[in-house]
């Protein structure tokens, strides 16, 4: 069964926890803190698979879940790492997460890491210093990534076949590669895409053939997305319109409509094809080409027959060259990408492109980024404390341990957080909120 959607629920490992521990042996004086560190969580790790061809096997295991990291111990014994969970995923791949891509796997063996596994928390022994020489602190692991994500199966082909249902997009396709071997026996439905492999002069053209269009298919009537996914990654499109249609202009018109509304697909290259002309009189296979080029004068057209094979070598050549430009675009792009450098200027980020300074792109740089916070008070009273930094020290904090809740209380000290809470009337017994994490501004006795 061919699926080319699918939703899943991710959950990385959690990290292990950080140990409390000191070293007791006899005849050892003062042997000093040895708690080990905890393991990392386990990654969820998404692997591009050239013989997997759908993403039926979401449906029935729509949760994956990496490994925990082991806890740290005594003797400095560090926790074991949590496996990374490799999932294997099919050549064109896309993942989301609300609606962002997140990772897009074109190639056989590409590896993305979707959820990221928690870091370990640190044992005592990582806090020893000449000014405290037996610290109780130990932090806890941090949770891992944890979140649903959409998944999304967009072929990946050069030339995509677009029209309205009975144009004679399959009748083609199976004509083209009807002689090659090398054609995959794709289990799909008239209702699904089918693959084929054409080869002109020596080369081989990867042509999708996908469902008919209707009107309104951008809006997601008829089979909406589920066919325009597909010709998202083609370099070339091939519009099929049969002869026989009453207005082949129309045809075409609505067509490019709908191609238009979705994605960049209305700057992809594009040739026109009038098919079933055998035996057609010249001038109603003119009359149409006349109307189609009513919505598009510049349109490069060509009337074929597919059963006699009238004029299909010539669009096929028609179709690599138009390839081959989309090939050498894209090299080029990928070339000039390249030759950019970005160099950190604090908080002014440049753009040094082929040796010329664009115009300045103001931006923080990372460090202040990560060193950024906010403070907010909710109407129960509780202050809600922001920041990615922070944020991370709070995750790792054990609201057990006295010590560990007041080392962060002295970090928030240092990055002037108390100081703003105390601006915004914070006494000795508010409440502070940082990730999921709630303790009084001032340590309770």
């Amino acid at each position: 069964m061919f699926c080319d959607t699918a939703k899943v629920s991710l959950k990385a490992g959690k990290g292990g926890d950080g140990a409390v521990s000191f070293r007791h042996e006899i005849y050892i004086n003062k042997g000093g803190p040895d708690g080990g560190n905890g393991g990392k969580g386990g990654s969820i790790i998404f692997v591009a698979d050239k013989d997997t061809n759908t993403l039926i096997d979401f449906r029935f295991n729509p949760i994956l879940t990496a490994e925990n990291g082991g806890n740290g111990s005594g003797t400095r014994s560090a926790g074991r790492s949590g496996k990374d969970l490799l999932v294997e995923v099919p050549i064109g791949t896309v993942v989301k997460r609300d609606g962002q891509v997140i990772a897009d796997l074109t190639h056989d063996g590409e590896k993305a890491v979707i959820a990221k596994g928690g870091d370990g928390g640190f044992g005592n022994a990582h806090f020893k210093s000449s000014v405290r020489q037996t610290p109780v602190i130990a932090e806890v692991g941090e949770p891992g990534d944890e979140f649903e994500a959409e998944l999304e199966l967009r072929l990946l082909a050069d030339v995509g076949l677009v029209g309205l249902p009975n144009a004679g997009k399959s009748t083609f396709l199976s004509v083209v590669s009807n002689a090659k071997p090398e054609i995959a026996d794709y289990p799909f439905t008239t209702l699904t895409p089918n693959l084929g492999v054409a080869t002109i002069d020596r080369h081989d053209i990867l042509i999708a053939d996908i469902p008919g269009l209707i009107e309104g298919a951008a809006e997601g009537k008829g089979l909406g997305h589920d066919f325009l996914r597909h010709v998202d990654r083609t370099a070339v499109l091939l519009h099929l319109i049969d002869v026989y249609n009453n207005d082949a202009g129309e045809a075409y018109h609505i067509i490019r409509r709908e191609l238009d509304k979705y994605s960049d697909l209305k700057n992809r290259p594009e040739i026109v094809a009038l098919t079933k002309c055998e035996g057609v009189d010249q001038d109603i296979i003119e009359m149409q080409i006349q109307s189609i080029r009513q919505h598009n004068p510049s349109a490069n057209i060509l009337s074929i027959s597919a059963a006699s094979h009238q004029g299909v070598d010539d669009l096929l050549r028609l179709l690599w060259q138009e390839i081959k430009k989309s090939k050498e675009q894209k090299g080029r792009e990928t070339q000039a990408l390249s030759q950019t450098t970005e160099i950190n200027l604090g908080e002014n980020r440049s753009k040094i492109q082929n040796g010329k300074e664009s115009l300045p792109v103001i931006s923080l740089s990372t460090k202040e980024l990560r060193n950024a916070w906010s403070v907010t008070l909710d109407d129960n009273g509780v202050y809600h404390v922001t920041g990615e930094k922070i944020e991370k020290f709070a995750r790792r904090t054990d609201l057990s341990n006295y010590a560990s809740v007041n080392r962060l209380r002295d970090i928030m000290k240092k990055l002037g957080i108390r100081a703003e809470l105390t601006n915004q009337g914070a006494g000795p017994d508010s409440l502070i909120e940082i990730s999921g994490k709630t303790f009084t501004l001032v340590e309770q006795y």
